[in-house]
């Protein structure tokens, strides 16, 4: 079958730049939206799934397996941990048990205007020992220094500070006087240092010494302990030392683990996302379809004379499906390059905490397979209803 040469169809691209402007114009949205939607799915599912450390346990309240925030145990548990259980790993005698106790509460800048009505910005504020730093090893003070106890200080994740401003040059690590302040839960923090923990929960927290939080919230109870195993020791470890203390009420669960389940269950966030974007796509893809199907039929005494020169239907529809897609390309081009511009190391906030999304191969495929469809799916019908017409008929209409 011979077909229409690419030139034929590229240059008819430019006989109506409305319909042009118009056509691309909407490619370009739906290609936009998709990356964003599979980048912001991506970076959900991958931070998740990132912020659990091989070779951790996380002992948490029995009962409070699926919600660490939920979880109270006993401020006591790190001492007895230490004392009863073999194989925790350890550097100069000191052993990564980190005490910690996870809430959400309001957090933003000194000096930002607070939040109107019922809307609340929490973040997840982490209070913790230095051993934090020894069992989390994806975290690193990049900046400053760690917070002293006492002195209504915090450190915040790299992604929370570029939302709330603050930069590295912000932070004085003699003191702290000359340091931004944040409030956390309209009480004023100094911030004394900022942590990376690029693509983790971690990067969008703040973390505060303990027995701050502790006093800040009122509780006597922690939320969690989370030890790091040396080899040869594993969780069912610590599962026996939880049978056999009920007094504590505890229950030892993998990192990976717990995170790989809170992955599958923001789940039906990431379909929604998927399904948002698909909406959008559907019906940009309906108004694309009412823009060609009247200019290929503007166009039937041109498509039958193609047909009069010797040219099969099938070549004339796949050169309508090259103008279509070549249209879209036009759009969908510059807003792939306008994705990674805008959206590229962009963090999105989800309950968890804030994650980085990153515009990376899969993402650009996504994109380019939407414009593809978007352009296929958006010349056929049309097409193939000029192709149903008579030749005859066609070469008689009155177009002019």
């Amino acid at each position: 079958m011979r077909l229409l040469p690419f030139h034929y169809a590229a240059r008819n691209i430019g006989r109506s730049p409305l319909r042009l402007w118009l056509t691309a114009g909407g490619s370009a949205i739906v290609v936009f939206l998709v990356v964003a939607a599979v980048a912001s799915m991506r970076a959900l599912d991958r931070g998740v799934r990132a912020s659990g450390t091989p070779g951790n346990v996380m002992l948490l309240g029995a009962g409070s397996e699926e919600s660490v925030e939920r979880s109270e145990i006993s401020a006591s548990t790190p001492g007895v941990i230490a004392a009863s259980v073999e194989g925790v790993r350890t550097v100069a005698g000191a052993p990564f048990i980190s005490p910690e106790l996870h809430v959400p509460l309001p957090l933003r800048r000194e000096g930002a205007a607070a939040p109107t009505g019922s809307a609340r910005d929490l973040v997840l504020i982490r209070g913790v020992e230095p051993a934090a730093f020894m069992v989390h090893p994806q975290v690193r003070l990049s900046c400053g220094r760690v917070p002293d106890a006492g002195a209504d200080e915090a450190i915040v994740g790299r992604a929370l500070a570029a939302r709330l401003g603050i930069s590295d040059t912000d932070i004085v690590a003699a003191g702290a006087q000359g340091n931004p302040a944040i409030l956390i839960d309209d009480r004023p923090h100094r911030v004394t240092g900022i942590m990376d923990a690029p693509g983790i929960a971690i990067d969008g927290e703040a973390w505060v010494p303990i027995t701050d939080l502790l006093v800040h919230t009122r509780r006597a109870t922690i939320s969690t302990v989370v030890v790091s195993l040396g080899a040869g020791a594993d969780v069912g470890d610590l599962e026996v030392f939880a049978a056999r203390r009920p007094d504590l009420e505890l229950s030892a669960i993998d990192e990976t683990e717990y995170y790989a389940g809170l992955a599958a269950f923001f789940g039906p966030v990431r379909m929604m996302v998927g399904l948002s974007a698909l909406l959008v796509a559907a019906g940009a893809m309906l108004g694309g379809l009412n823009a060609l199907d009247a200019a290929f039929a503007a166009r039937a005494r041109e498509i039958a004379m193609l047909q009069v020169l010797g040219f099969r239907r099938g070549a004339v529809v796949a050169s309508l499906v090259q103008e279509s897609l070549i249209t879209v390309a036009v759009g969908s081009l510059p807003a792939i390059v306008l994705a990674a511009l805008l959206l590229d190391g962009a963090g999105v906030q989800f309950s968890m905490g804030i994650f980085s999304m990153s515009i990376d191969a899969a993402c650009v495929a996504w994109g380019l397979l939407a414009a593809a469809v978007l352009g296929i799916t958006g010349s056929l019908p049309p097409a193939i209803r000029c192709m149903r017409t008579s030749i005859p008929q066609a070469l008689k209409a009155d177009l002019a």
